[in-house]
């Protein structure tokens, strides 16, 4: 009374916290909560005490609200009472108009979730079928390359760990189950979790720590005696030189040593994951490179190369996108990235038409007509800069304007360069979307 002042505020603090904060777990009440409570995070239902008709629905209702993550409501029965159930829902007004038939299923046994756990498990399993050696962690994890197979993992793997949460909550199921069964499933649970975030690392998944929901980080805690969620390893960041030199020399997740093949994939798909982020930044530059990791991955899929040469190429793809290596532009870009990204921009749409029957320009002459225009591109945008520019319809028209109004007098009059209208438009369309991109990276 002292924290609180008095019942009245006590009771709303209390009620306030149950449902929206970590604690408390429990509220235990007395003829309390049954109307105006609404928690939909609440799940689980002890009825200790004698309930009949709309005070019965009144209370099963208080677990029978929509919640992230929540698939059931639990009724914990110690006072024998849901018998009564049937009829109060024929009895209760608001049920008036449905047939019996339409109430069937409101409340169903935990045994019959209980029963799915065997299915569930053997088809998690079944997805490792072809791997030879259960104990093969590295066959796994190549075998999880593929994205369909790894989302159908993460679905069957949640499935099974929601059923066995169940299950481990029934005195039944634990009296009943010998102890080698109960111990597999506890075992295989630990396992899979951990390919799960090894998985996730390898290929440069966003790993998120909240898909080890509250329950199943609960479950493992209190049946499987593991410790919360320690990230040994952060994601691998290729721009980071300490830790990429960490992953590439020495360590993977788990404060294990990782095969060369493990590295090898964890560097490309790290390196693919930093080109699709940025690749609307430089599609040119970045496009080129996104056809190599993609080209390294698949060779060593097939075969074609050896575990070493695999680890070689992407190191070699990982330290250009890093250092920015441009070796296709003309040395009078050179320090400007700005004009690079729209020469990469630019080339496709002159080259085409320099080379025309009405052009014909040579390779030299076009790269350095490319390499102008991208520099005065990019002098005019400089020019029309000002704070929220790409929140400013009129700025961004003037500057496309200024840029068509260049293309039209010194590209197609001075230079012969003969880009249609069509082409002009995209052209600006495209170089504005790069110099956008840029200016928020």
């Amino acid at each position: 009374m002292k924290r609180y002042g008095n019942e009245e505020e006590y009771t709303k603090q209390l009620i306030n916290q149950f449902k929206h904060g970590s604690e408390p777990e429990i509220l235990i009440v007395v003829d309390k909560l049954l109307t105006g409570f609404d928690a939909p995070r609440n799940a689980v239902l002890y009825l200790c005490r004698v309930l009949r008709e709309h005070t019965l629905l009144q209370a099963i209702a208080r677990v029978n609200r929509l919640y992230e993550g929540k698939e059931f409501g639990f009724i914990v029965d110690y006072a024998n009472v849901l018998g009564e159930l049937d009829k109060a829902l024929t009895m209760y007004s608001a049920f008036e108009g449905f047939d019996e038939s339409d109430l069937v299923g409101t409340l169903s046994s935990i045994n019959s979730e209980i029963e799915k756990l065997p299915g569930r498990y053997s088809d998690l399993w079944d997805l490792f079928k072809t791997v030879k050696h259960s104990y093969d962690e590295e066959a796994y994890e190549v075998l999880l390359a593929d994205d369909e197979l790894r989302e159908e993992f993460y679905c069957r793997l949640a499935e099974f760990a929601k059923n066995l949460a169940i299950a481990l909550s029934s005195e039944k199921f634990l009296f009943d189950t010998d102890g080698k069964t109960l111990s597999r499933y506890k075992a295989d649970l630990r396992k899979f979790q951990s390919l799960k975030v090894s998985v996730r690392l390898r290929y440069a998944e966003s790993i998120d720590y909240r898909d080890y929901e509250p329950k199943i980080k609960k479950l493992l805690d209190t049946h499987i005696q593991a410790s919360e969620v320690i990230q040994l390893n952060e994601p691998v960041n290729i721009f980071d030189d300490k830790v990429f030199s960490q992953v590439k020399e020495e360590q993977g997740i788990y404060q294990t040593k990782k095969t060369t093949a493990s590295k090898a994939d964890m560097i490309a798909h790290a390196t693919k994951k930093v080109i699709t982020e940025k690749m609307d930044e430089d599609p040119a530059y970045y496009e080129k490179f996104s056809k190599l990791v993609q080209q390294a991955i698949d060779a060593f899929r097939a075969k074609r190369i050896s575990d070493l040469d695999y680890l070689n190429n992407v190191l070699d793809i990982r330290n250009k996108v890093v250092g920015k290596v441009h070796d296709d532009v003309p040395d009078m870009l050179s320090g400007n990235e700005d004009a690079m990204a729209y020469y990469g921009v630019l080339k496709p749409f002159i080259e085409l038409a320099g080379k025309g029957e009405a052009c014909l320009k040579s390779e030299a002459d076009l790269e350095v007509i490319v390499a102008n225009t991208a520099i005065a591109i990019h002098r005019m945008l400089e020019k029309h800069k000002k704070v929220h520019f790409w929140y400013d319809d009129d700025a961004q028209k003037q500057t496309a304007n200024e840029i068509d109004d260049y293309l039209y007098d010194e590209l197609k009059t001075i230079k012969g360069i003969e880009l249609s209208l069509d082409q002009m438009d995209r052209l600006i369309e495209k170089v504005m979307q790069v110099a956008k991109h840029r200016s928020f990276k």
